[in-house]
């Protein structure tokens, strides 16, 4: 039996990357995505398409899609990046940005905890500019914050998962 792994964010990038290397070591690739790239459509994958990971509907969706199927691998992935300065906050688009990047991640991580495997692993891709110490620069206040907020859920999920060996 292959070992499975989901990536969510998969159309491009990184994760569409993480997909064809996964593909290659011959796992079972779940990939989640809005809208599939042609990239992604040409790989050996299974694709979930039209998942909002802020939305409790498309979460629902993912859930019910990968039914019973267990997870070896969760790779959180999905993320977006909006540049904002002092000057010209706009608070909307920072509360969407922890929608996404910080919420999305831990709804996902909540609804399939339990098709993960005993010894599985779950990934949070994050940024450096999540990090409080290592900011230089200023600015990106959305992502930032929403970035340094998921580093506090993933050390909170392993602490809370540590028992179930994930």
């Amino acid at each position: 039996m292959n070992q499975v792994v989901v990536v969510t964010g998969a159309n491009r990038g990184i994760c569409l990357s993480l997909c064809k290397h996964y593909v290659s070591l011959g796992w079972a690739v779940i990939a989640v995505c809005r809208t599939p790239s042609p990239a992604l459509s040409a790989l050996d994958v299974k694709i979930v398409q039209d998942i909002d990971i802020t939305l409790p509907s498309s979460i629902a969706a993912l859930k019910q899609s990968l039914g019973d199927t267990k997870i070896h691998l969760l790779i959180n992935n999905a993320g977006i990046l909006r540049d904002e300065k002092i000057a010209n906050l706009n608070y909307e688009t920072i509360r969407y940005q922890f929608e996404v990047n910080t919420l999305g991640p831990l709804r996902v991580t909540e609804a399939l905890q339990r098709n993960m495997t005993d010894g599985g692993k779950i990934a949070f891709i994050t940024s450096r500019m999540g990090s409080i110490e290592d900011n230089t620069s200023g600015g990106r206040y959305g992502y930032r914050m929403s970035k340094c907020a998921l580093n506090a859920a993933a050390v909170s999920i392993a602490h809370d998962l540590a028992d179930k060996n994930i």
